[in-house]
């Protein structure tokens, strides 16, 4: 396991994407007939579609699927923290949970993410208060969730891991919030064992990949 660094200005070091944008899985702007959105307008929109859509800087972007893999990973993922939360007052949410991100009025749907704060109990339409989120990586989406997307989410106070798991080989970086604000950023592989401090879960990280072909992402 590499040893976590943190930037001087408090948060990583990250190139920004050099798209408009890459979005997570697969993300294809609507057509430019539907005018920005305020949040409140997105929610009521977003009650008439057949897909889901995410909301960023009042543009909505049609999700996709992932592959097969990028699926078994995150329901392995999201089974281990449910049962590992079960009975703590926190929740584990999948991919059709949006978040909504107040500092920036954007709602992204994560491919995981975890509340333990009681003001997302009574949420109905999202979760505004992640300690947690989770995305699986694609090489047509590794360059956003890095870049963009970690920037949006990391201004929600709340959050405190951002992990990101790759889907062509054994290996997952999470960005962990210290106690100072700053973000330190860890790179697990083969052979590490996994800490997530913000739900108290250690974890092998072969537990996860275990059985799966990883070479069958190489092209995705």
């Amino acid at each position: 396991m590499n040893s976590p660094t943190a930037s001087h200005s408090g948060t990583p070091n990250l190139k920004a994407s050099q798209t408009t944008l890459t979005p997570s899985r697969t993300m294809i702007l609507v057509k430019d007939n539907v005018p920005p959105l305020t949040p409140e307008e997105y929610f009521t929109w977003e009650e008439q579609q057949l897909e889901k859509h995410e909301l960023i800087n009042g543009r909505v972007y049609a999700m996709s699927g992932g592959s097969v893999n990028h699926s078994r990973i995150a329901v392995r993922l999201t089974t281990l923290f449910a049962n590992h939360l079960e009975g703590s007052g926190c929740e584990t949410g999948n991919s059709d949970l949006r978040v909504n991100i107040a500092e920036t009025n954007n709602c992204i749907y994560p491919d995981i993410s975890v509340t333990c704060d009681d003001r997302d109990k009574t949420a109905t339409e999202y979760i505004t208060y992640p300690c947690l989120i989770v995305e699986v990586l694609s090489k047509s989406t590794e360059a956003y969730d890095r870049g963009r997307k970690f920037r949006m989410y990391r201004q929600n106070p709340a959050l405190i891991d951002y992990l990101l798991v790759s889907s062509t080989s054994i290996e997952m970086d999470l960005y962990h919030k210290n106690e100072a604000g700053s973000w330190l950023i860890i790179n697990y592989q083969a052979g590490d064992t996994v800490e997530l401090k913000s739900i108290n879960l250690s974890f092998p990280i072969e537990q996860v990949y275990r059985g799966l072909d990883l070479t069958l992402e190489t092209t995705t």
